[in-house]
């Protein structure tokens, strides 16, 4: 019988079995513990011999007839309970000794261990293979085979508390062995292949020396190729590589059977930790024997590759590098024209590596031809042969690695804005406080018809507005304290129409709908007029040339959660508030960036790029989420989520609003 019909059999018989086993809990997820059933019985039994005991002494009848019943009753429940215990493991350890007949005919060495690691039972294969071991630990059994039998079976069971099933190659002094361990209702099901092998892995096909190390570097398999170029077995990468650690794509030197061979390691990740190595080997001379090996590496790499003459310019690139830099194969050139951004001429950076100037390390570049941005992490190796000095570079896609190191850098950026804004901004108050303070006395000492006095009023309104503009970065940052309210946005909206009216102009038609069946929302009233008054004015400065803008509001129900732009809205009622226009549209490559500060699609000096900023973090920290929809040359839709306030509106013995009931708490994002 097979392996894995074996363990299909097995499984449905012991999960059959699950409800009447007491040895479930060996791997923490069976019934009650034999160990804690016997505490039981033993707790049972002592209390009914308290029982008899004030039974004998007591002097009233009826007392001792009841303490007596008592004392039966216990004796016969702690019985009952340790029988039934022992028959339930009687009938699992037989469940699955029964299963376990079922491998007796596999010729892989099945073993069946218990919670502490002793083994419950063995197949003949097992038996043959190590001997008669019942009642002893797993790992002295197998250690004689394997030297990390311990560290093996405690990395499987720690698995095994999350997974049903866990396997493993084993590296060995006699060759690798290939551990199962699957997880059953009532024990742990161990299977040893001594005829493992490891998987064969692109690289048996080629032949470019490769091998297969684990996190230790420990070898663990190695290509034909790299056999005959090593002429031995090795165990240890140190034992190839004696001149330390090695770094994907600079040259060392392999300690070949004929003698010290500078290669170019390639290094990529494989499964469990594990890396496939690639050793391209680089011709010395005229006539070395390694050259047809490194020519045929070039092509056989699966990484991207580019040769790079003396003079700068591309020799070659295999098919990897023409894939990614949407190269042809006889595409020539500098590297210059095919990457970018690296802060200086590109040029520079191959001849001083060239010229051995500068140390070799990474670069990221972005690629020029590509229609969609891409990054790239180039490492240029020198090397020499018989036409002088010239580079490999070998070239990695590095595009997801920059995108979040660009979100970090943004998210430190927006952390700085926040905490300058919260340290300036009431020391900046107190200065402005001063200045308006004596603009009004001295408008009091001036009459309207006084030539100063239109001074004094601009003075007064510009120190009115560098207040404001401290208001919104305070809202940016999330340190100004709001004032909440519950406001019905039908009366808020009305009373705001008349100023929304005077900003949008003549050109321009505002137009308010109402759902009749709107719910009030709980927010600080003047911070969301100045959100609705920045969303208006920004679909003012869109539709230079007139149009109509709509301010929509309706109660929405969320029977799931919404997720979008990185965003979790939780299920629950919302009102929300549209505020559409019929402008020019923000292209997709900025519609990311609008509500980071300073930012502003308008020209220079028509914004500060706070508007919208400040209008997320209000919403933010009211509990609400705002969201964009644009078409370049069609319009823009802003639309904010706030939750619906659906207590009645009534006050508590204090005077105090109640508090709202939000429908969703999760953190707001835009």
């Amino acid at each position: 019988m097979g392996a894995a019909p074996f363990c299909d059999v097995l499984g449905v018989l012991v999960t059959d079995a699950a409800g009447v086993t007491g040895l479930a809990a060996v791997v923490g997820r069976g019934k009650t513990p034999a160990s804690l059933r016997a505490t039981q019985a033993l707790v049972l039994a002592g209390l009914g011999g308290l029982a008899a005991v004030l039974a004998a002494i007591t002097l009233s009848p009826a007392l001792s007839f009841g303490l007596w019943a008592a004392a039966g009753g216990l004796f016969a429940a702690s019985v009952l309970l340790a029988a039934r215990g022992l028959w339930r493991d009687a009938r699992a350890r037989a469940s699955l000794r029964a299963a376990l007949a079922l491998a007796q005919d596999d010729p892989v060495s099945c073993l069946l261990t218990g919670h502490s690691g002793v083994i419950l039972d063995q197949n003949a294969a097992a038996r043959s293979r190590f001997g008669d071991r019942d009642g002893q630990a797993l790992t002295r059994v197998i250690s004689a085979r394997m030297p990390t039998a311990a560290a093996v079976v405690a990395r499987h069971r720690s698995l095994l508390a999350d997974r049903a099933f866990a396997q493993e190659t084993v590296v060995t002094p006699r060759g690798p062995l290939r551990v199962t361990a699957h997880r059953l209702a009532g024990a742990i099901l161990w299977r040893i292949d001594d005829q493992a092998t490891v998987p064969a892995h692109a690289g048996d096909r080629i032949g470019l020396p490769m091998l297969i190390v684990d996190p230790q570097d420990r070898i663990l398999s190695m290509n034909a190729a790299m056999r005959d170029l090593l002429g031995r077995r090795a165990s240890q990468l140190a034992d190839l590589f004696p001149q330390g650690p090695i770094q994907s794509g600079q040259a060392t030197w392999l300690a070949a059977a004929a003698g010290p061979l500078t290669v170019i390691p390639i290094l990529l990740p494989a499964q469990e930790g594990r890396r496939e190595i690639y050793a391209a080997p680089v011709a010395a001379g005229p006539g070395a024997p390694v050259a047809s090996v490194a020519a045929r590496a070039f092509e056989a790499l699966p990484v991207a590759l580019l040769h790079i003459g003396s003079d700068g310019r591309l020799l070659a690139s295999n098919r990897h590098a023409q894939v990614l830099l949407d190269i042809g194969p006889d595409a020539g050139g500098s590297l210059q024209s095919l990457v970018e951004g690296l802060g200086r001429p590109v040029n520079d950076w191959v001849m001083d590596t060239l010229a051995e100037r500068i140390p070799n390390r990474s670069e990221v570049v972005r690629a020029r031809r590509r229609a969609r941005e891409l990054f790239l992490q180039v490492t240029l190796s020198r090397i020499t042969d018989a036409t002088g000095p010239s580079l490999l570079a070998v070239l990695h896609d590095a595009t997801e690695l920059k995108t979040l190191e660009q979100q970090f850098v943004q998210s430190q950026k927006m952390q700085a804005i926040g905490e300058l804004a919260g340290g300036i901004a009431h020391d900046f108050n107190n200065l402005l406080t001063a200045i308006t303070g004596h603009c009004d006395l001295l408008m009091l000492r001036h009459d309207p018809g006084d030539p100063d006095f239109a001074d004094l009023v601009q003075i007064n309104q510009n120190a009115n507005r560098a207040a404001a503009l401290v208001g919104q970065l305070l809202a940016f940052s999330r340190k100004q304290t709001l004032e909440p309210e519950i406001l019905d946005l039908r009366e808020t909206m009305g009373e705001l129409t008349h100023l929304l009216n005077r900003l949008v102009g003549e050109k321009i038609t505002l137009t308010l709908v109402h759902d009749p069946a709107l719910l009030p929302i709980r927010a600080d009233r003047r911070q969301l007029d100045q959100v609705i008054m920045n969303l208006v004015v920004n679909a003012r400065d869109a539709m230079a040339e007139g149009g109509e803008i709509r301010v929509e509001t309706r109660v929405v129900r969320l029977t799931e959660a919404m997720y979008r732009d990185r965003a979790e809205v939780p299920a629950g009622r919302y009102v929300t508030i549209r505020v559409i226009d019929q402008g020019h549209g923000i292209p997709p490559d900025k519609l990311g960036r609008i509500f980071e500060p300073f930012f502003t699609t308008k020209r220079v000096g028509e914004g500060t790029g706070l508007g919208l900023s400040m209008a997320y973090g209000i919403i933010k920290q009211t509990g609400g989420y705002i969201f964009v929809d644009s078409v370049v040359a069609m319009g823009t839709t802003f639309t904010i989520y706030c939750p619906a306030f659906d207590v009645p509106v009534t006050a508590d013995a204090g005077g105090r609003a109640p508090a709202c009931r939000h429908a969703g708490h999760a953190p707001p994002a835009r």
